[in-house]
């Protein structure tokens, strides 16, 4: 697999909307791995980093390559506001208009 994902990594490598990497969870990256539930290797995940998806389908350059077109796009967030419905992008607004401690004093509990 790992020369497919090399492949994939390459042809994504200048995409300014998808990001594909890896990560070594035998060495710096152990922590992340144990953070986002990676339990065996090789293990693809996808999707948005706080609510990462497991990949299930093919190992091979086309399966991987098929999944990153149609499923790996650009979602809501600060830097694509016009993918965004009006609540999410009245919410970023509100967000960017405050002070560099305005978040903080902004949660409650």
């Amino acid at each position: 697999m790992k020369p497919a994902w090399d492949k994939l990594m390459a042809e994504y490598k200048d995409s300014k909307d998808v990001l594909i990497g890896d990560a070594d969870c035998t060495a710096d990256a152990k922590s992340l791995c144990e953070e986002i539930g990676v339990q065996g290797y090789p293990t693809i995940k996808f999707g948005d980093p706080s609510a990462l998806e497991d990949y299930q389908g093919g190992r091979d350059f086309d399966s991987l390559k098929k999944h990153a077109d149609t499923k790996l796009k650009p979602s809501c967030s600060p830097s694509n506001l016009a993918l965004c419905d009006d609540a999410k992008k009245a919410e970023i607004t509100k967000l960017q208009e405050m002070s560099a401690g305005g978040p903080d004093t902004a949660i409650t509990t």
